[in-house]
């Protein structure tokens, strides 16, 4: 794929996630003001018994759904396709504050608390840990979409750099879980769960591992390239 068509691919992937976001923001907002949380950091934070709470768990799986079609579209290659879909979740998670941020008002901070996903269990973090994770995903989404004919070698990494994104996905997943998977334990209802603090330093090890193989595919791809211009610059004269 020449640079062209693969910036022409990224950025149709980018608008549709931007939309996607706005159409995001949109739902929540009418949610929000149903249930009356714009700030959903309040007591009985998930007040969606009865037909709202179903309703809301399968949109959010179809908004999954959606991300992964655009992936497979965009994509030629198993990795490619992951790739699209990776920049278009992180494009769109980013956004999607973004657009509430202008409905609302809400977040006032990065810091401010969010229910970030009903699945399985309620997560829960400040916005900023997203936001994180939604650039990590776009970073490592771009690289992954040069996948597309040689580029696959040039990003390739060891699968122990996958080990340990894999086993920080993981541990993410815990951090933002930790207190409903606690009312669980102690047999509460985890829709009142409230959390009080967030572990910012098992987070940051989260986020650490998982950068880890972005970093090293980013390092042998600017590797691949660097070592390809004299060959280019031989080749014309």
């Amino acid at each position: 794929m020449t640079d062209r068509r693969f910036r022409v691919r990224w950025m149709v992937v980018v608008i549709f996630a931007v939309a996607m976001a706005w159409v995001e923001a949109a739902c929540v907002y009418y949610l929000r003001v149903l249930v009356d949380r714009l700030d959903p950091y309040q007591a009985n934070p998930l007040p969606i018994a009865g037909a709202l709470g179903p309703v809301e768990i399968v949109r959010e799986a179809a908004t999954l759904v959606m991300i992964a079609a655009v992936g497979w579209l965009a994509g030629r290659t198993r990795v490619a396709r992951l790739g699209y879909a990776a920049v278009a979740f992180g494009v769109w998670d980013i956004c999607y504050y973004v657009g509430l941020r202008l409905i609302t008002g809400w977040p006032h901070s990065l810091f401010d608390w969010d229910i970030l996903f009903l699945l399985p269990l309620p997560w829960w973090g400040p916005v900023l840990a997203p936001v994180c994770i939604a650039l990590l995903l776009v970073a490592g989404g771009t690289l992954a979409c040069r996948a597309d004919d040689a580029g696959a070698r040039a990003v390739a990494v060891a699968r122990g750099w996958w080990r340990a994104s894999w086993a920080g996905i993981a541990l993410a997943l815990y951090v933002f879980m930790a207190d409903a998977i606690d009312a669980v334990r102690h047999g509460r209802d985890v829709t009142a769960v409230l959390p009080r603090t967030f572990n910012w330093p098992a987070f940051s090890l989260a986020l650490a591992l998982m950068a880890a193989p972005i970093a090293a595919a980013g390092w042998r791809h600017l590797a691949a390239r660097t070592a390809g211009r004299p060959q280019a610059q031989a080749r014309q004269t």
